[in-house]
C-alpha cells in the first residue's frame, strides 16, 4: 500500500509541476477546468506523496514557495508569462500545503 501511495504522489507531482509550468509558459488563460485539475493535483500530492516524517521539511519549503511566489508576481510581472507561471505553481501548492498542514494537526493532536 505504502509503495501504492508513494507511486501516485510522486506522478502527481511530477505531472503537476510539468502541467502548472507547461500552463503558465503557453499563451492560454487559465480556465476553471485548468484551475480545477491543479487543485486536484495538489490535493492528491498533499494526501499521497508526504510522509509524516517529511511533513516538516514540506511545510517549511511550500510556505516559502508560497511566499515567493506571491511577491515574486509583482516584481517578474514585466517578464512575460513568468508571473503566470507563479500563478499556476501557486494553484497547484495552496493546496497541497494546506494538506499537509492538516495531516500534521491530527498527528500533533494524536500525540
Amino acid at each position: 500500500m505504502a509503495k501504492a501511495r508513494n507511486f501516485i504522489g510522486s506522478w502527481a507531482f511530477l505531472i503537476g509541476v510539468i502541467l502548472a509550468v507547461v500552463l503558465g509558459l503557453i499563451p492560454v488563460t487559465l480556465t476553471p477546468t485548468f484551475t480545477i485539475i491543479l487543485v486536484i493535483i495538489g490535493i492528491v500530492i498533499g494526501l499521497f506523496n508526504i510522509t509524516e516524517k517529511e511533513t516538516s521539511s514540506f511545510l517549511l519549503t511550500g510556505i516559502a514557495l508560497i511566499i515567493a511566489s506571491s511577491f515574486g508576481m509583482v516584481a517578474v510581472s514585466s517578464v512575460p508569462r513568468l508571473s503566470t507561471v507563479l500563478v499556476d505553481l501557486l494553484i497547484l501548492f495552496v493546496p497541497a500545503t494546506i494538506i499537509v498542514a492538516i495531516k500534521n494537526v491530527f498527528v500533533l493532536a494524536r500525540n
